[in-house]
Parts: C-alpha cells; sequence; structure tokens
C-alpha cells in the first residue's frame, strides 16, 4: 500500500521508521511547519521532518490544513491510507480521503484518556496499566473505532518519559501489524464505549504542575513522575541560601526517622533528600533548582546547604 505519514514530535520518528522498513510505500510525510527556536531564534524542523529528509521522502508542511493547495497536493500522491502519530486535528477533506482510510495512533487503552496527554495523566492517576490503541479517524478528537490495542504495565517507580520511550517501540509495531491488517482487509474494528467514568487526559497547564505537599506521598510521587522529565513537576522552595523555584524529577517512597515531619519540610540525611507530605515521606533523587541544572541528590547537596528551615510551599 501507498502510505502518507503525519507526524511532528520524537515519539513519531520511530514509526516512521516502521513505516518505512515495512512492505508498505511510504510516499509523503505531512508535519508541522519549521518553528524558531533556541537564543537565535533560528528555524528549527520538526524531529519527523529531519528524519524524514534523511529517508530521502517528500515533505508537506502545510500552515492550514483545508489550504486547496496543500489538499491538491496530497491528492497527488494517490496514497491507499494514512498514519498519523501526535500530529494536529485534520479536516474531514483530509482524513476521509484516501480509499482505507485514516488512523491514529494513541497512547492510551481508549476509550480511557482521550486527549493531548495520556502518557502523564494515566501516571498521575496512579494507573497500573496503560497500551497504545490503533483507531480509524472520524469526526470527533479520539473516538473513532478500535483497530488494535497493547496493553502495558506501568511500573510503580516509573516516569513518563521512560514510559513514552517504551511506548515507540511497542507502538512501532502496532502500526505496521495495522497497515497489515488493512491491506489483507482482516480489519475487525471495535466501536468505542461511552461512559460517565470515562478518564480524560487534557493539556498541561503550569498550575497542573504546581507540588502540593499537603497531599498524600502517593499523589505527589505519581505527579512528580508523571510530569517527569517534562513538563516537569515544580514547586517554590525556601533554603539556607535560596529562595525560588524548584523543579522534582525523581523521587521515591520511602521510610525515615521523620515521618510525622509537617507537610512540606525539606531535609537532608547523610547523603539524601527527604520531603514531607502529607501522610508520609519521599526521598528525592533528582531535582533542579531554577537557573541551575538538573542534579542527582548527592551532587544537589555537595553545593546547597539544606537547614533545618527549609522547606516547599
Amino acid at each position: 500500500m501507498r502510505v502518507i505519514f503525519m507526524g511532528t514530535p520524537p515519539f513519531a520518528v520511530s514509526i516512521l521508521d516502521a513505516i518505512q522498513q515495512s512492505n508498505h510505500e511510504l510516499a509523503a510525510v505531512v508535519t508541522a511547519t519549521d518553528k524558531p527556536s533556541g537564543r537565535g531564534r533560528k528555524l528549527k524542523a520538526s524531529a519527523v521532518k529531519e528524519r524524514a529528509l534523511e529517508l530521502d521522502i517528500p515533505v508537506l508542511q502545510p500552515e492550514k490544513l483545508k489550504n486547496p493547495q496543500f489538499i491538491e497536493e496530497l491528492a497527488a500522491f494517490k496514497a491507499d491510507v494514512f498514519v498519523v502519530v501526535a500530529f494536529r486535528m485534520l479536516p474531514k477533506e483530509v482524513w476521509a480521503m484516501p480509499a482505507k482510510g485514516t488512523f491514529n495512533l494513541h497512547a492510551s487503552l481508549l476509550p480511557q484518556y482521550r486527549g493531548a496527554a495520556p502518557i502523564n495523566w494515566a501516571i498521575v492517576n496512579g494507573e497500573k496499566e496503560t497500551g497504545l490503541s490503533t483507531f480509524f479517524i472520524d469526526e470527533k478528537i479520539d473516538t473513532g473505532a478500535v483497530i488494535l490495542q497493547e496493553k502495558m504495565d506501568i511500573g510503580e517507580n516509573e516516569t513518563a518519559g521512560s514510559l513514552h520511550d517504551r511506548m515507540m517501540v511497542v507502538g512501532a509495531k502496532l502500526v505496521a501489524k495495522t497497515l497489515d491488517l488493512i491491506q489483507n482487509n482482516q480489519v475487525e474494528t471495535t466501536i468505542q464505549e461511552t461512559s460517565e467514568d470515562l478518564k480524560e487526559a487534557p493539556k498541561i497547564f503550569k498550575e497542573d504542575l504546581r507540588i502540593d505537599p499537603n497531599q498524600s506521598v502517593v499523589e505527589v510521587h505519581n505527579l512528580i513522575r508523571g510530569m517527569s522529565p517534562f513538563p516537569t513537576a515544580w514547586c517554590e522552595v525556601k533554603l539556607a541560601d535560596f529562595e525560588g523555584i524548584l523543579k522534582i524529577f525523581e523521587t521515591r517512597i520511602a521510610n525515615s526517622e521523620e515521618q510525622g515531619a509537617p507537610a512540606g519540610k525539606l531535609w537532608s540525611e547523610g547523603k539524601k533528600i527527604y520531603l514531607a507530605c502529607a501522610d508520609g515521606v519521599l526521598e528525592v533523587l533528582s531535582l533542579q533548582l531554577q537557573g541551575k541544572k538538573r542534579l542527582k541528590a548527592l551532587d544537589f547537596l555537595n553545593g546547597q546547604e539544606i537547614d533545618e528551615n527549609s522547606h516547599i510551599f
């Protein structure tokens, strides 16, 4: 089959590679326009565009997906199917174009965690299991008929970053398998259920990332790992000689002699850093002060004093 791939971030690159290495023909790639980046604000191509150029695959970068010129260029490739991974919402003129349909890879077990940030919110909510779904796109976001799903366990201390990386590998295989089913007319879809109990995965805003030490130790731990390494949980901190923003990347639930410490207290024991929450203590493994580098706890303590009055808020 002739395939057009639509995607932008690094997550989509492994899927692009899987299609390129399959027995299907990758006709073209559609990705975001180049964006200003860095201090010099130089235009930077998306990860998908960079990889497509390395593979010598034609690249389309429409500003508007309903642009008649783009629609005409897209139709000229005469693709049988479109594959979408971490891209924009498509107008019907686009997703309805290929004869065999347009399908999306979504990083959850649909219908759970529809939305922009399914990996993050699954961990924040303390899920023990998640997965990936391929589904045919229709008029509404993430609601189309499901083609295939692959379940994945979430580790007790797993971060969004490590789950993301594992999903890239599993997702690539799932997309290749979905393409084979479509080519061989072997697709059996499942209509997504509708329920009031469905959990959503909306876009993440700054206040969603704020650490509240008055929450339970499990809730704080899940927020930190669910937002690590990006966009990163944060709080305000007061140390012996610093007051400002602190980002925390890695924690684990710990046993400590100060289980009764007031929520928000930050202290060190030997070469370790601890944070008191409402009902328990976290060991802080990796953190970053505003304007500084991300450091492991030991390296942080070598350059920063945590005194008896240190706390987050």
